[in-house]
């Protein structure tokens, strides 16, 4: 359990840290510090003395205590790369960020570059934890996969003192809106056109959709979808759309099939998924009511990841790079560092990178007929 004044200093420095306090801006009177947290006048001073002599404050006589100027000291270690960079994923074990982080590792590792790997689990707060370590630790760079990116992010600030710092960073898979950062990303939305139009040029109409909406990338997957609908004209059935948020993902879209199964009249006949993760949860629910795929039903994933080739019923999934992904921005990370470090060979400008989407087409699909017109006409 952490100390009282150990939750003032924590206070403070993380206003330091995301630039609330500025070098040589006075900081928040002892007063104020003991109302705001209900404590002694001595729990603000033991605060304030450890950060005066770590050097993050110091103190002017009559004056007050003031934010210590970290930039120079700062400029002086940095003047020289250090040769470590942070790897900051939502997930780091699970689905496809293991073929990401192994492509970004291997990459940095050749260039002779240590790699610290961080894993937030979707949450903001962690997230403000690692981008303290990477301003504190003497990180060259950053490569990051935002948390929540279809959010208004509370961590806006540290990226901020990120630049400030001329820290380079770039965003992967999604990126916060407000930032404009460098980004290395996949084409979700022409990404999920490309399932919906497929499974609409088969014949289906009744196209069930399930998306992840608290991040960038199931928002523009749900636009793929939506788009697909309305240029070949399918009229959308909002029954049929589904969202969901991260912490619903193992039970929501589960029950939402669970129900739409039951009304035998309004059963769809094909299913868009936000990825292969969810596709396979579904199959699995498939199962259950002893439904075949993809005679009863088709089912299409994204991420072209090693689940297409686990169930009996092989899964038509649109591609994603992944290991190439996380190449393509540790090299991004490392042309931003030489650029910052003023090295006149790099003269280009630096860009993101947007990767073009491919359905690769298995065995979880089938054409149906379509209900009163002919088939050629949805094509």
């Amino acid at each position: 359990m952490q100390t009282k004044y150990g939750t003032v200093k924590k206070a403070i420095k993380s206003k330091i840290l995301d630039g609330t306090y500025e070098p040589h801006h006075k900081i928040q009177s002892e007063s104020e510090m003991m109302k705001q947290f209900n404590v002694s006048r001595h729990t603000v001073r033991l605060a304030i003395g450890e950060l005066v002599s770590e050097g993050w404050l110091y103190r002017e006589q009559g004056a007050g205590t003031f934010c210590a100027d970290r930039t120079r000291r700062d400029a002086q270690s940095n003047s020289l790369p250090r040769k470590n960079i942070a790897i900051i994923t939502t997930y780091i074990s699970d689905y496809i960020f293991p073929s990401i982080i192994r492509g970004a590792e291997a990459y940095l590792s050749e260039s002779g570059y240590n790699v610290s790997l961080f894993n937030t689990n979707n949450n903001h707060e962690k997230e403000r934890e690692y981008l303290e370590k990477i301003i504190t630790q003497g990180f060259d760079g950053a490569i990051i996969e935002p948390t929540k990116s279809a959010y208004s992010n509370p961590n806006i600030n540290y990226y901020l003192n990120l630049e400030r710092l001329n820290i380079p960073y770039l965003m992967i898979n999604a990126y916060y809106d407000a930032l404009e950062p460098i980004s290395v990303l996949v084409d979700d939305e022409r990404g999920a056109f490309l399932q919906t139009e497929h499974l609409i040029k088969q014949g289906h109409r009744d196209i069930l959709g399930f998306f992840k909406t608290d991040d960038m990338q199931g928002n523009l997957r749900m636009k793929g979808y939506l788009k697909a609908h309305r240029m070949h004209k399918v009229p959308i059935n909002p029954k049929l759309l589904n969202t969901y948020q991260t912490d619903e993902k193992e039970t929501k879209p589960v029950e939402e099939l669970t129900q739409l199964l039951t009304h035998i009249e309004a059963r769809p006949t094909a299913i868009v998924c936000y990825n292969d993760e969810l596709a396979i949860r579904l199959i699995n629910v498939l199962r259950e009511k002893n439904m075949k795929v993809p005679q009863d039903i088709s089912i299409v994933g994204f991420d072209n990841s090693f689940l297409t080739e686990l169930s009996e019923v092989k899964l038509t999934s649109v591609q994603h790079p992944k290991a190439e992904l996380g190449q393509t921005a540790a090299k991004l990370i490392l042309d931003m560092i030489k650029q910052q470090h003023n090295h006149k060979e790099l003269k280009q400008e630096i860009k993101s990178v947007k990767y073009p989407t491919e359905l690769i087409v298995r065995s979880s699909t089938r054409e149906v007929p379509v209900k009163g017109r002919d088939l050629e006409k949805a094509k």
